[in-house]
């Protein structure tokens, strides 16, 4: 039998479940800007869909890849310049699969404690359309 008493809670881990839901109502709109066909670009979910037939996939492979955030968003916080961490962070992963013959189709989040400004400037860069190595 479980004791309830002593149960522990999201927010005894750290977990401020409101605080995340005020998160997601915030990003909601600059997500919705990144939509494309196949992606349910709906967030606050525990996972993200992705209808490859709806994408005009036929048969296709997946290419999963992920990528360490830790150093860039380290050096973001210490320099207060968060404005374009957001597609650095989404352009590690992506060169990982370019570099397959993959097309990028969806990113996963995975965020640590930081204020709802510095998460919603870097979610902005991340919809802002990269500009030519050539240009930067």
């Amino acid at each position: 039998m479980i004791d309830r008493k002593n149960r522990l809670t999201y927010a005894d881990s750290g977990v401020d479940i409101d605080a995340g839901n005020r998160l997601v109502d915030l990003i909601k709109p600059l997500v919705r800007a990144t939509a494309r066909a196949g992606a349910n670009a709906e967030i606050g979910g525990f996972g993200g869909l992705f209808d490859l037939k709806a994408a005009g996939f036929k048969d296709p492979v997946l290419v999963a890849a992920t990528d360490g955030v830790g150093t860039k968003v380290k050096i973001a916080i210490e320099t207060g310049l968060h404005g374009g961490i957001g597609i650095d962070l989404v352009a590690m992963s992506v060169n990982d699969l370019v570099v397959q013959g993959a097309e990028p189709l969806f990113f996963l989040d995975a965020q640590n404690r930081c204020s709802f400004s510095i998460i919603s400037r870097a979610a902005s860069s991340i919809r802002r359309p990269p500009r030519p190595s050539s240009q930067a």
